[in-house]
């Protein structure tokens, strides 16, 4: 092994599959990043000549890596973590991972060449590579799903079919028929056609009959472009010209200056301003800057006459953070206490929990911790359930971190997301601050995969949110137990938080599989909200509801307006109302893709599928037996807010669900409208639910406990406490005591009852009583089974077929097959199969034997078309 300069090796000349490409496609841009002049490697010997094959990971649904041969020139540069183009199959090109090296070929295929090379530093670490074969593994899915969940979207090349006439056709253009001969004279003028262009010049939709047509006949070629879809932002510096650098000669320009160009000054006095040149450190300064403060002409003017130089640079695009001046809150006697438990719990274990009431201080707990592992030189992941959740805490971490931090979600582009992910591997412009790069990373499920080389604790806040779950597609992960055995690969520290912990957390805490600590009582001494339960069936008898609302919730909302508080409503169902019915025949609008009724959305007018999106305006006449008198059913946020505006009208009221969160900036706006007391009363789903701290709501209102309640899952009634207890408590955060009214028509439900006491112990003994009794978790595991299809029939039969193989092997433990609740979603048929099996049992084993039954159903010519959709550990 030797240390080997890669520029002065290898220089700036292109590769030469890009002269290959570029035969065909003039306009094709196969980006190779450059060479930095001390770009130094660790690589094989340079005197070595060996053949080397590169296991790559593709972003398909393959079981297996596919082995690629190794340009031996090539063998001082390769190393695993490189991004590759390769091809698959016929004609395809991919991007995909080298993860190993090694010497040994193919058996079952002859080995083709790596194409190019994408990078000179890896983007993936070894210790990706092994959470993701972990994830993999664990979650029955293909590498090449884990990869194209891992990696940002800007980190993948793009690739785009193109069509050229082939130089060496001989034949007779008589012969063509009149589509494939306007397509051949659209290639004499254009040369080069997408498939988008040849669906628009021949008008039509699908047009591979006529392409494999003419490849037959010799007449085109077709090619795959690719190029790189994350391209690093640059800017355009300044800087004085190196003779102006003394005292005198600025003097001198100065004087000049003042005499004939008035403005050339003021754009060099801005320049003498922005660039600190008497104080600390003199720096370039951005040239547009120094347009807005002087004029556009006078800096240009200046470039030309050579005082100012003009040079190019790459910037970040995620902005800076300053801060880190804050001061440690002192502990009360509960924080210590817990702070002091998980101390000694860390010593022996490596997963602690903590269970805190809300506003109890979880939060000055995490920033103590975090502190300690940035100090010792570690980097920290802090995971919140929703993007909404990282609005409010950014700024508090900023004042005590500063630049150190990095956010990472889905609400960032995909060039934002690389230069996140580039700063937390130490490259990029951001990689080279003071700080250390991403010592401080907060994010939502998706920062789990991120390129952390020395991780040192991981805190999940919330730990109980169903958010942290993956659903489509694969793979399904849950980012808490991810973020533990992410954690085990760095020898980290894992802190799971929340006022409601799930049962499996709070189960493997007692069992002493994880540290426990516990705050029961709010900081500063601050009361639990009063929790008043109202029987809406009793009132609705009597005729006494408004619209959805009890005479006490609209009596004390009126109270708290008056006071100058904020009031917040809580309904789990987005949109106006959930369905329309004829109120003569009982018809109901219904997706043509599912088996839903169509939810109406007053806003925008539309009758709307959340499944599938589908949508239509509302009729007017019922289409089954056209009487008019068509009513909306339910309610949704929608139609709280614009009820609320009849009752409250001098209220300023806001929403905030799916529907109104969808702009990048939008979470944040509504937060900040709210902590600012520009809204008075916030309607919202779950998002209002998650550890939002506004310190001037006195009263929270449930307008539908029943609807959580009688969801049919096994974990109905956990959610339900947690979602009512975690609402409950964004009231009375400050120093006046809360008010909470939930609306029921069951108000003994023990549930309730254990809401309004704030017994969380109490639902977890109830719950844990019956999920032994009837074999759910914590005490066994499940796997559940989705198979699905266009025809009914089809999936009726390979369901109970697969499901009578799994009880060859599991007996009783299977359960089904069943339609769920929704069997048909963008025209597929579901069908659902339930695993359930020991705690004990070898996941391994149990792994193997689901795979072969898998794969042998595929196998079955009838059945070849099914998809099954395994999802371990469903939530």
């Amino acid at each position: 092994m030797g240390i080997v300069p890669l520029s002065a090796k290898l220089g700036r000349n292109r590769e030469p599959w890009v002269e290959k490409y570029q035969q065909y496609s003039p306009d094709l841009s196969l980006l190779r990043l450059p060479l930095p002049p001390a770009a130094y490697l660790f690589t094989f010997n340079p005197m070595s000549r060996i053949t080397l094959f590169a296991d790559v990971i593709l972003p398909l649904p393959v079981p297996r890596l596919y082995t690629y041969r190794v340009p031996v020139d090539w063998n001082e540069r390769v190393m695993p973590g490189l991004r590759v183009i390769v091809q698959f199959g016929k004609n395809k090109l991919y991007t995909g991972l080298i993860r190993r090296l090694h010497e040994t070929a193919p058996a079952a295929y002859t080995a083709k060449y790596l194409d190019t090379l994408l990078d000179e530093e890896p983007v993936v670490v070894e210790q990706q590579f092994l959470l993701w074969e972990q994830m993999s593994r664990y979650y029955m899915c293909y590498p090449g799903d884990v990869l194209n969940a891992a990696l940002p979207a800007g980190l993948k090349l793009s690739s785009e079919t193109k069509i050229i006439l082939n130089p060496d056709y001989t034949g007779n253009r008589e012969e063509l028929n009149e589509r494939e001969y306007i397509l051949a004279e659209a290639l004499d003028v254009r040369q080069v056609l997408s498939m988008e262009d040849v669906s628009e010049i021949l008008s039509l939709k699908i047009v591979q009959p006529v392409l494999k047509t003419l490849l037959e006949k010799g007449l085109i070629l077709i090619r795959e472009e690719v190029r790189e879809r994350y391209t690093p932002k640059r800017e355009t510096f300044i800087r004085l010209a190196k003779e102006l650098e003394t005292e005198e000669k600025l003097k001198e320009l100065f004087e000049k200056l003042e005499k004939k160009a008035q403005k050339q000054l003021q754009a060099l006095i801005a320049f003498i301003k922005y660039s600190d040149r008497y104080g600390k450190e003199q720096h370039p300064v951005k040239k547009q800057d120094l347009v807005k403060e002087s004029d556009a002409g006078a800096v240009n003017a200046l470039i030309k006459k050579g005082f100012f130089i003009a040079f190019e640079e790459e910037v970040g695009r995620i902005r800076h953070m300053e801060g880190g001046t804050a001061t440690e809150k002192e502990f009360n006697e509960e924080q210590a206490t817990a702070y002091t438990q998980l101390k000694k719990d860390f010593e022996t274990k490596d997963i602690a929990l903590l269970h805190g009431v809300t506003s109890s201080g979880k939060t000055e707990l995490y920033l103590k911790l975090m502190k300690e592992a940035i100090l010792e030189g570690r980097q920290v992941l802090y995971l919140l359930p929703e993007i909404a959740l990282t609005t409010q805490i950014i700024t508090r971490l900023q004042n005590y971190f500063g630049e150190s931090i990095s956010v990472y979600h889905s609400r960032f582009n995909e060039q934002e997301r690389v230069e996140v992910w580039k700063t937390i591997l130490g490259q990029g412009p951001n990689a080279n601050k003071k700080a250390l790069s991403g010592s401080l990373v907060l994010g939502a499920r998706s920062s789990v995969f991120l390129p952390f080389r020395n991780l040192g604790l991981i805190i999940v806040d919330e730990e109980h949110d169903s958010s942290y779950k993956q659903y489509d597609p694969a793979p399904r992960y849950h980012a808490r137990e991810t973020a533990i055995f992410l954690a085990s690969l760095h020898k980290a520290k894992v802190l799971l938080g929340s006022a409601t912990p799930s049962l499996e957390s709070t189960f493997n805490a007692q069992n002493g599989k994880y540290g426990f600590a516990e705050m029961t009582g709010r900081f500063g001494g601050m009361q639990m909200p009063h929790i008043e339960v109202v029987d809406i069936k009793d009132l609705s008898k009597r005729k006494m509801m408004k619209s959805h609302f009890s005479p006490l919730l609209l009596e004390k909302t009126e109270e708290v307006l008056a006071n100058k508080e904020q009031v917040i409503f809580f309904q789990n169902r987005r949109g106006f109302a959930p369905m329309i019915e004829c109120a003569s025949c009982a018809w109901t609008p219904r997706c043509t893709q599912c088996d839903v009724s169509l939810t109406y959305h007053k806003q925008v007018n539309q009758l709307r599928c959340h499944y599938c999106g589908y949508s239509i305006k509302p009729p007017t006449t019922c289409p089954a037996c056209g009487d008019t008198n068509l009513k909306t059913k339910g309610f949704g946020t929608e139609k709280i807010e614009d009820e609320l505006a009849l009752f409250f009208p001098q209220a300023k009221i806001a929403r905030m669900d799916l529907d109104t969160t969808r702009a990048k900036f939008a979470h944040r706006q509504i937060i900040s409208d709210f902590e600012e007391r520009r809204i008075d009363i916030l309607v919202g789903t779950q998002m209002v639910t998650k550890g939002l701290d506004f310190d001037h709501v006195s009263l929270v209102g449930i307008l539908n406990a029943d609807s959580m309640l009688n969801f049919p899952d096994f974990r109905a009634f956990e959610r339900s406490f947690q979602l009512m207890a975690q609402v409950s408590g964004r009231a009375g955060r400050k120093n006046k005591r809360g008010k909470v009214i939930i609306q029921s028509y069951n108000p003994e439900h023990p549930i309730l009852n254990f809401v309004v006491k704030n017994n969380y112990q109490g639902m977890y003994i109830s719950e844990l009583n019956e999920r032994k009794q009837f074999h759910y978790p914590p005490y066994y595991r499940l796997i559940q089974f989705t198979l699905r299809h266009k025809d009914q029939d089809i999936i009726n039969a390979g369901s109970l077929i697969f499901a009578d193989k799994l009880r060859t092997h599991f007996g009783s433990r299977v359960l089904g097959p069943e339609f769920p609740v929704v069997s048909r979603i963008r025209n597929e048929y579901h069908k659902n199969i339930l695993l359930k099996f020991e705690r004990e049992a070898s996941m391994n084993k149990v792994r193997e034997i689901l795979l072969a039954e898998i794969d042998a159903f595929k196998l079955q010519p009838e059945f070849k078309s099914v998809r099954v959709i395994t999802d371990v550990d469903p939530v």
